[in-house]
Parts: C-alpha cells; sequence; structure tokens
C-alpha cells in the first residue's frame, strides 16, 4: 500500500481528549437545550454510552437550526477536556514522517477544539506542517461515518480518493473510509475495536508506514 494522501481520524488516533471529556455532562446539557430528539441510524461503535450519544445526537439534528447550539454545548465539556488530554504512542515519532505527504485530520471535534488540542500536543497545522488541514464537526458536512468529511478533505489536498488512506481508530472511521472508496488501516484503542478482516496495525507509526508503504 502506497498512498500519496493521508487521513488521520484525531481522538484517540493522534490525542485521547474522549477519555477525558465528560460526555455524560454534556449529554445533560443537551437535554436541558432541546429535551428529546429522534434517533439517529449510526453503526455501533466501542464507546461508552454518554459519548456514542453526543455524536448521535449531532447526526439527528442535522438540518435543524438547533444544531450549532448543540455543537457548542458539548464542544464546552471537549474543549475543557484539552489540558487533561494525552498523546496517543507513538504520535512523536510520526510527526516527522507526516510531512513526506499531503495529511488532514478529519475529526468529529469542531475545527477551532481540534486545532487547540493538536497545538497543545506539538503538533502544527498549515502549510510545510505536519497536518495540513482539519475538516471537523461542521453542519453543512455530515459527519462520519458518513464519507462527506474523508471527500472534502481529498478535495482540499488535490488528491483522489484512490490515492489516499484513511487511519483512525474506530468502526465509524472504517464505515467512512469504505463508503468514500479509500484505504483504511485501524489503530484499535480496544480489543473490539473493529471486526475481523480490517486492516489494523498496533501503532499509529506502524499504520503511517503501512499506508506509506515503508
Amino acid at each position: 500500500m502506497t498512498s500519496r494522501v493521508l487521513l488521520l481520524d484525531l481522538d484517540r488516533t493522534l490525542v485521547d481528549l474522549q477519555s477525558y471529556t465528560d460526555y455524560s455532562a454534556a449529554l445533560a446539557d443537551v437535554e436541558r437545550l432541546i429535551g428529546a430528539w429522534s434517533d439517529a441510524d449510526v453503526p455501533d461503535t466501542d464507546w461508552d454510552r454518554p459519548t456514542q450519544a453526543c455524536m448521535a445526537v449531532l447526526h439527528s439534528m442535522l438540518g435543524d437550526s438547533r444544531w450549532y447550539e448543540v455543537s457548542a454545548v458539548i464542544a464546552d465539556h471537549e474543549r475543557a477536556a484539552i489540558a487533561q488530554s494525552v498523546a496517543m504512542p507513538t504520535v512523536t515519532a510520526s510527526v516527522d514522517v507526516l510531512r513526506s505527504v499531503p495529511v488532514a485530520v478529519v475529526t468529529l471535534l469542531p475545527v477551532d477544539v481540534a486545532t487547540e488540542v493538536l497545538i497543545a500536543h506539538g503538533i502544527e497545522v498549515g502549510d510545510g506542517q505536519p497536518v495540513d488541514l482539519v475538516v471537523g464537526r461542521d453542519a453543512s458536512i455530515r459527519p462520519k461515518p458518513w464519507p462527506d468529511g474523508l471527500l472534502a478533505a481529498c478535495d482540499r489536498l488535490g488528491g483522489p480518493a484512490a490515492a489516499a488512506t484513511m487511519i483512525g481508530d474506530s468502526s465509524w472511521d472504517e464505515e467512512a473510509a469504505r463508503r468514500a472508496g479509500i484505504a483504511f488501516i485501524g489503530v484499535p484503542s480496544s480489543p473490539s475495536g473493529f471486526p475481523a478482516g480490517v486492516p489494523v496495525e498496533p501503532t499509529l507509526v506502524a499504520a503511517v508506514g503501512r499506508a506509506l508503504g515503508e
């Protein structure tokens, strides 16, 4: 496998923010804000119930004017966890390698929160940096497991989906890549992260090396 574009998930792939975000409190804040909402048809993952529920409500609210308020309420809790977040193993070893190809982070976090947490762990964003751009939570882009963010990243980086590899820790990452026609390598954060047959590597640096044919 030799890729000319890398797409990376953020949470528990580059940095573990999720484990330190109080998604239970975020979900309670969302419930106080909007009451009930429709169920969203999203796949199971190894996330805990509050985390999956917060991501699912953002799916179910697409097209609703209250989406922005809901996203902002959840983002307050995500931003509050940045100081406690930790880089995933081998991220430091991967940073220099990432400069060799166009790289986008495609995440369920808002762009501003994602950029803040990356910079907090020494991963700069912009031209000539390890990460060229971030495609994050936005009402105009259907989030993972939809493929829209991955395809938008390829378009902005100037590379076709066939030249890209997505690296992520969750079944939502894998499904988004499959829907987009993009190769996928998993770096599972739990033993049940992926079904049998999904290519996986134990660390980010191993996954990046595999994607680049090293």
